[in-house]
């Protein structure tokens, strides 16, 4: 039998057949190997390593600098507090990252004057 051709798209949901509810949502990212590819530029380049970090339990999580970059594409008010949430606890070598990547992924943003300021 045939595999169905799997639609293209950057994010998938799991959801509870029963309830309906969503359980798990999975973005999905180009990538090379060890390296990650930011889909909306693609010289943006990154090992994992530089990427993921770990609680002091283990848990991995992506960098914040990241996070908000892909927040910034399409920023709802929730995202705008989450901006401003972390903003004071991002190092200033995070928020030069944030600063630079957002120059290069999307000129222009809001949050750039914000970052230009601290």
């Amino acid at each position: 039998m045939a595999r169905p051709e799997r639609v293209p798209t950057h994010q998938t949901w799991l959801r509870d057949p029963v309830s309906g509810q969503f359980l798990f949502d999975v973005f999905r990212e180009p990538h090379e190997g060890g390296t990650w590819i930011c889909r909306r530029d693609e010289s943006l380049r990154l090992p994992y390593d530089a990427i993921i970090e770990r609680t002091a339990d283990g848990i991995p999580y992506l960098v914040p600098e990241l996070v908000l970059l892909f927040k910034a594409k399409a920023a709802r008010a929730k995202d705008h507090a989450d901006f401003d949430g972390v903003l004071p606890l991002l190092s200033q070598a995070r928020r030069d990252v944030l600063r630079e990547w957002l120059t290069r992924v999307h000129p222009g943003h809001p949050w750039l004057a914000k970052l230009a300021r601290r």
